[in-house]
């Protein structure tokens, strides 16, 4: 997640008959010392997503994924989502544009706009889809507000931001927590609206508060810093912990560091390297470097020069340089060299998200 400016937008595709359109739309409208002792994630290295780097984005186009408004698991689940994760997607649109229409519900526009604006089922129609989550939003559907306030971001005009502001408050006061880290950035960030960190840390702790990753990240390192919040690193290290917990790589390899160096959190070598092996395994190349310089140094870890190796050819492969070792693949023999590269062969990194 990176800059201001959401930089996707809206897809030009749109279905092949007006008549389809209109019954798809709404009806009403060193090696001694291997880690950083200040580690900068906020000025990412290759390869290190980077939360604070660019607001949440979901416009008209991107997925959803499942969602969030999915009625709850039981024998009287709603036709339309149950359609919609069984990967009958043209059935869960006839279901989800009946009961949107006969019922006026949002959960249910939500899912048309989704469908639609992915082409699952149909041929991607983002015009119709804008007009279900309009039609969502006015019903105060968070879902719905977010995804708008994303595509108002995109804009490159200062009055769609100004209003995609609006969008992200209104979706986070409906308990959107992705909205409220976006707010956060639009505060921290000062370009769309006045630069103000505590603000920002407010909007921040209300996504933190329902387990966005982002949000407990980008709040970790406004405690880290003391930057809109009274410095306070035993409370980052909880934070990157959560988020950790939850999936969020650069949390992880944040805390390691932390967890290395002992700041706000007792000094384990051993719990560290296990935070970024974990971290690596996900494909965060500045892990995937520590971890390779923590076993050339066997702190935490037992020292391997071979695995370090392979570590740091992986990273180096995510254009992560690192002349330390570089020198350390050079000294190997060629079967050490050969044994590193066997060793990262089976592994393939996961997927961007």
């Amino acid at each position: 997640m990176r800059h201001a400016a959401v930089t996707a937008g809206l897809l030009l595709v749109h279905l092949g008959g007006a008549g389809a359109a209109l019954a798809q739309s709404p009806a009403a409208p060193n090696p001694t010392a291997p880690l950083p002792t200040a580690p900068q994630p906020t000025a990412p290295k290759p390869g290190a997503p980077n939360p604070l780097a660019k607001p949440l984005s979901n416009p008209l186009g991107a997925p959803l994924g499942t969602p969030s408004t999915a009625a709850p698991l039981g024998t009287d689940r709603d036709p339309a989502f149950t359609a919609y994760q069984r990967g009958r997607y043209r059935t869960a649109l006839d279901f989800a544009v009946s009961r949107a229409n006969a019922q006026g519900d949002a959960a249910a526009m939500v899912l048309a706009g989704e469908l639609l604006s992915q082409g699952y089922g149909v041929r991607q129609d983002p015009t119709a889809a804008r007009k279900w989550y309009e039609a969502a939003a006015a019903k105060g559907n968070a879902d719905a507000l977010f995804t708008l306030g994303a595509v108002l971001m995109a804009s490159p005009t200062v009055t769609t931001k100004d209003q995609a502001v609006e969008f992200f408050r209104k979706a986070a006061e409906n308990g959107s927590a992705r909205a409220a880290y976006n707010l956060g950035l639009v505060y921290l960030q000062g370009e769309v609206a006045p630069k103000e960190p505590a603000i920002a840390a407010e909007w921040f702790k209300r996504g933190a508060e329902r387990d966005q990753p982002d949000a407990l990240y980008a709040l970790a390192t406004l405690y880290r810093d003391g930057n809109g919040v009274p410095r306070d690193p035993i409370e980052s290290a909880r934070l990157l912990q959560r988020a950790s917990e939850i999936g969020n790589d650069v949390a992880t390899t944040e805390l390691a560091i932390a967890v290395f160096n002992g700041v706000g959190v007792p000094k384990d070598e051993e719990r560290a390297a296990a935070l970024f092996r974990k971290a690596a395994l996900q494909g965060n190349a500045i892990a995937q470097n520590r971890y390779a310089r923590i076993l050339s140094a066997g702190r935490g870890v037992p020292k391997d020069v071979i695995a370090a190796a392979g570590w740091h050819l992986v990273a180096k492969a995510q254009k992560l340089d690192d002349p330390m070792l570089d020198k350390l693949v050079a000294s190997l023999t060629p079967e050490q060299r050969a044994q590193a590269q066997a060793r990262i062969k089976p592994w393939t990194p996961p997927p961007a998200y």
